[in-house]
């Protein structure tokens, strides 16, 4: 059977990462509509397939932090982030994927460019929120 893992680190820029059978294929930074037409289509494709395919979308899930330092703005953001998690949490039972939620302190984040590219291999320009989102799939093969 085929793996696709997909992480997602959600947020305004939202983190999108996905790895078929232990190799990583996509590292970028996309809208949240844009990650959820990813994973849609990708689940979609799959159950299309005449091969077999399990997916998995791997979530970091704000919801689980139990830190926040900076100002209101700062609250606030961490709010909408919530929020998205909730929401991306929604997509996947309503479109029958499976999914793991994340907690932050249990994921490998914000790790510099140098750091990444030493450790996965990939070469391709990255933002912060493709390699958390990479980070969250990273080694579940």
């Amino acid at each position: 059977m085929n793996k696709i893992l997909i992480g997602i680190d959600a947020g305004d820029k939202t983190g999108f990462a996905l790895s078929l059978n232990g190799t990583l294929r996509q590292a970028k930074t996309l809208s949240i509509i844009e990650a959820m037409e990813e994973v849609r289509k990708t689940a979609l494709s799959a159950k299309r397939s005449t091969q077999e395919y399990e997916i998995t979308v791997f979530i970091e899930d704000a919801r689980k932090r139990k830190w926040v330092t900076g100002g209101r703005e700062k609250l606030q953001g961490v709010g909408s982030v919530k929020r998205d998690c909730k929401i991306w949490e929604e997509f996947c039972k309503y479109h029958d994927i499976n999914y793991e939620l994340i907690a932050p302190k249990d994921n490998n984040t914000k790790l510099s460019d140098q750091t990444f590219k030493r450790m996965t291999g990939w070469t391709q320009r990255t933002s912060e929120h493709a390699r958390d989102a990479v980070m969250l799939i990273w080694g579940r093969v």
